[in-house]
């Protein structure tokens, strides 16, 4: 049975797509899609994970990318294109989100998206897994692993799909990665690598965000994969605007602050994962 607030945002979504150029602020939307703004911002906020202005924000910001990219456009014709009222205002959130003006990011000419269109599940998904549901992914899995990885691109700085897709074939072949399924639809998956332990993707599908599944995988991995390890990953910096709550999330999940990086030209940091009985030690 299809979920009524699903199918309502889904409707919601196709409607700021046709209109990433035009007028897109929440009263504007709620009233074409006939709800209350109060009720869609709650409604689309728990669905997606993120608030429609947030979403608005990087879905224009990635076509801009795109165009900045992939076109000789004027930035000044790129800026109204996507929605923004001035250069200055659109180079302005252009910086905050991609760490470069957009003409830097031009001369660099390496895209990547901040937010892909979303296309949710229509059923309603389980309400309880168990970690013994989760098993090794196959080579049959990589179509469904490439859809939620889309979903959950905010979470990842700088994500490039190819080298993305050549790096899960390898973690499949190497037995290092993990997935939880409802019928054709990933409801969550981990990738790792050893020597040292490290989680090189970890998403969950954001309809199965509130189930508790990334705590199941993180069990998974330090029970049965990497057991008695310090297991690393890196994120967002703390306060960078691009960041949707996955360091605040890890964060909850037990992983401590280390060192700050640049990967792939973009500011991060790397957390760990204390092994069990050294989660007391002191930050380095």
């Amino acid at each position: 049975m299809e979920d009524r607030a699903v199918r309502g945002i889904q409707t919601v979504i196709r409607y700021i797509e046709s209109r990433l150029g035009g007028r897109l602020e929440l009263e504007t939307v709620a009233k074409a899609v006939h709800y209350s703004k109060y009720h869609l911002h709650r409604m689309f906020t728990e669905t997606v994970g993120m608030t429609l202005h947030d979403y608005v924000q990087r879905r224009r910001l990635t076509e801009a990318a795109k165009l900045l990219a992939f076109s000789r456009r004027p930035i000044s014709q790129i800026a109204l294109q996507c929605g923004y009222e001035s250069q200055q205002s659109f180079s302005q959130a252009f910086k905050s989100m991609y760490k470069a003006p957009p003409a830097a990011y031009r001369a660099a000419g390496n895209f990547y998206p901040l937010q892909l269109p979303f296309t949710l599940r229509m059923e309603r998904g389980r309400e309880a897994f168990r970690k013994e549901e989760i098993r090794l992914a196959e080579e049959r899995d990589i179509p469904a692993w490439m859809e939620l990885m889309r979903l959950v691109i905010d979470g990842y700085p700088a994500m490039d799909e190819g080298a993305y897709l050549e790096q899960l074939r390898e973690s499949i072949r190497a037995g290092h990665a993990l997935v939880l399924g409802e019928g054709d639809t990933l409801a969550g998956a981990l990738a790792f690598s050893t020597g040292p332990g490290r989680i090189e993707f970890l998403g969950v599908h954001p309809q199965y965000r509130r189930r508790g599944l990334q705590r199941l995988f993180l069990d998974v991995l330090t029970e049965t994969c990497l057991p008695d390890q310090e297991i690393s990953t890196t994120t967002y910096r703390e306060r960078d605007r691009a960041d949707t709550g996955h360091r605040a999330l890890l964060l909850e999940l037990g992983f401590a602050q280390r060192e700050l990086l640049t990967e792939f030209g973009y500011p991060t940091q790397r957390l760990v994962l204390l092994p069990r009985g050294e989660e007391g030690r002191d930050d380095r």
